[in-house]
């Protein structure tokens, strides 16, 4: 009789680690969309910036193949201090970034825009400043899984 309780116990366990483990495979894109909203827009709030404009409203799942899309979400803003470069104001964004979420560098080739990624939301932001004290920003979600 114990036997059959013991082997019992292990295939209830083995059927709740199969289950909890297929509910927990990433954001959507929708998902993730709305953490890369949520994310520029607090950037811009971290760096105080003015006149921020929403340039890509994202929202719309852009089609990616097998059942996958990404989406994207882009803002400007003004600088409130003097009319600075873009790579000052690069530097400026990725500063607050880290106040706002962990990104990581995944390419900077100076004096140009900035590259990150988060690997746990699965989004991409582009600081492409272009100077005269305006913010650019911009990004995009990996291809996820639309549902």
């Amino acid at each position: 009789m114990t036997r059959f309780v013991w082997r019992g116990f292990l295939i209830g366990t083995a059927v709740v680690l199969t289950v909890s483990g297929c509910g927990d495979s990433g954001p959507t894109a929708a998902e993730a969309g709305e953490t890369l909203k949520s994310h520029i827009t607090e950037l811009m709030k971290e760096r105080h910036a003015s006149d921020v404009r929403i340039t890509d409203s994202g929202g719309r799942d852009i089609p990616c193949g097998e059942d996958k899309a990404k989406r994207t979400f882009a803002a400007i803003g003004k600088d409130p201090g003097t009319q600075r470069a873009g790579d000052s104001l690069n530097d400026l964004l990725l500063g607050a970034l880290s106040r706002v979420a962990f990104y990581r560098i995944a390419e900077d080739r100076g004096n140009a825009p900035i590259r990150l990624a988060n690997d746990e939301y699965k989004t991409v932001i582009i600081l492409e400043s272009p100077g005269n004290g305006q913010y650019g920003v911009r990004g995009e979600t990996e291809c996820l899984p639309i549902s």
